[in-house]
């Protein structure tokens, strides 16, 4: 399984909560609005957070009203960025993003969650240094698509690693040229399942029983479940 198998395969299973995704997309584009402007042609954070929102078959209608509330068309919330560091049983370490318009609502929230999770909330930096910060792009597997040519094409394109998965391909850029290579390989006609800025571990972390597995399992679910969390990363091999 890729290095990002287990994000797809987990995305898979909350298919049934859209609605909740969807409120955590419109959010993320709120927020890239409000910071770069309302024109996604130039704003590289705005286009992702809008093909990150069309990979889940977010309606354009909620997309447009997102893109409005962030850029002041319309009223809404002010949502501040957080980011939360811990380890969950067994010593796997663990990030959090999140967006929120109450700030202790949401450290309290996170906090609880570490606690029934058996893991403890840690520091800033105690193990954000265990991640990379990537550009990740996701292209499914279809016929007229051939290994060799989304090969090539993505070395054209300056990405810095790619690999052939079952069903779809992986290609990861440093951040710096992810938009680059995001619209080198659009211009080819190449969609995305998946087109953003994530934190990829350095190295996977197994638990050697199966009532950490269970608490490990539950402190994701818990955070995942959260309206103020957008991302959640870690390195359990699960």
């Amino acid at each position: 399984m890729g290095r990002i198998g287990t994000i797809i395969n987990r995305k898979g299973k909350q298919d049934a909560k859209k609605a909740k995704e969807f409120t955590k997309l419109g959010r993320y584009i709120m927020v890239a609005a409000r910071e770069g402007g309302g024109d996604p042609t130039y704003n590289a954070a705005l286009m992702s957070a809008i093909e990150k929102a069309k990979a889940a078959n977010m309606p354009n209608d909620n997309i447009d009203r997102a893109i409005k509330k962030g850029a002041g068309e319309s009223d809404g919330a002010i949502y501040t960025e957080l980011t939360y560091e811990g380890y969950g049983p067994g010593g796997v370490a663990v990030l959090v993003e999140c967006l929120t318009d109450n700030t202790n609502r949401t450290a309290a929230d996170v906090r609880s969650y570490f606690v029934k999770g058996k893991g403890n909330l840690g520091v800033n930096g105690s193990v954000s240094f265990m991640f990379d910060r990537k550009g990740v792009l996701v292209v499914d597997k279809k016929d007229s698509i051939s290994d060799e040519a989304i090969e090539e094409s993505v070395i054209e394109a300056g990405a810095e690693d790619f690999s052939i998965e079952d069903d779809h391909y992986e290609i990861f850029t440093d951040i710096s040229d992810f938009a680059e290579v995001r619209d080198a390989l659009s211009a080819k006609g190449y969609t995305f399942s998946m087109a953003e800025l994530r934190y990829l571990p350095q190295t996977m972390s197994k638990l050697s029983n199966e009532e950490d597995a269970k608490y490990m399992q539950k402190l994701i679910d818990l955070l995942e479940d959260n309206d103020d969390v957008q991302n959640v990363y870690h390195n359990w091999e699960e």
